[in-house]
This record gives structure tokens, C-alpha cells and sequence, in this order.
């Protein structure tokens, strides 16, 4: 069973589209670059947000999503669904490719 995920669970309100939700720590340099990426994706794709946890701020969060090292990147569909999972920096076509499986073909882009 594929998990989902709420918006009161990730602690901001979910993608119209999809989200792509990092898990991130204070003093990792990576999770800044991650930020970047995924920033600049959420802002050129309609209907997609980033949202970014400090697993010091959501302890539980993290544990739902047994997160073991920082970054963490979750992408979810418009239904908080679970599509893909990755940790490290992704690359911006990395991130393109995870959102085409999370948004269908002819989906609504508001």
C-alpha cells in the first residue's frame, strides 16, 4: 500500500498538482542545494509546491517516512499519495521525470 500523506501531516497545504516535500536538516549543505532545486521546479510547474521539514521540527513526519539521512525528497500526487522517494540532491530533470508520475496526462495545471 503506497502511503499518504495529509496536509496537517506535512505541516503546510499539499500541491493543487503534486508536492515535493524535503526532509532537511539544519546544517546539512546539501539540503540547501535540494531547497534550490526543488524551488525552482515548484515555482516553473503549475500547481506544484515545495514544502521543506526540519526533522527537528517534524520529528514525526520523518519517522512516518523512516528518514535516515538528509535530504530527503518525497514527491507526492494532488492526493498526498507517496509517487517517489529519493534522498541526496536531485537534478531538475530528475524532479520533471518524478512529477510526470505524479501528475496525470490532461490533469488540471491550477
Amino acid at each position: 500500500m503506497t502511503p499518504t500523506l495529509t496536509a496537517d501531516q506535512v505541516g503546510a497545504p499539499l500541491g493543487a498538482r503534486a508536492t515535493l516535500l524535503q526532509v532537511s536538516s539544519a546544517f546539512c549543505a546539501p539540503c540547501r542545494a535540494a531547497h534550490r532545486v526543488l524551488a525552482r521546479v515548484a515555482d516553473a510547474v503549475p500547481g506544484v509546491r515545495h514544502v521543506d521539514v526540519d526533522v527537528a521540527d517534524g520529528p514525526e513526519l520523518a519517522a512516518a517516512l523512516a528518514v535516515t539521512s538528509t535530504p530527503t525528497v518525497v514527491v507526492l500526487d494532488a492526493a498526498g499519495a507517496v509517487v517517489l522517494r529519493a534522498e541526496g540532491v536531485p537534478t531538475p530533470r530528475q524532479v520533471l521525470g518524478a512529477l510526470a508520475l505524479a501528475v496525470p496526462e490532461g490533469s488540471p495545471s491550477s
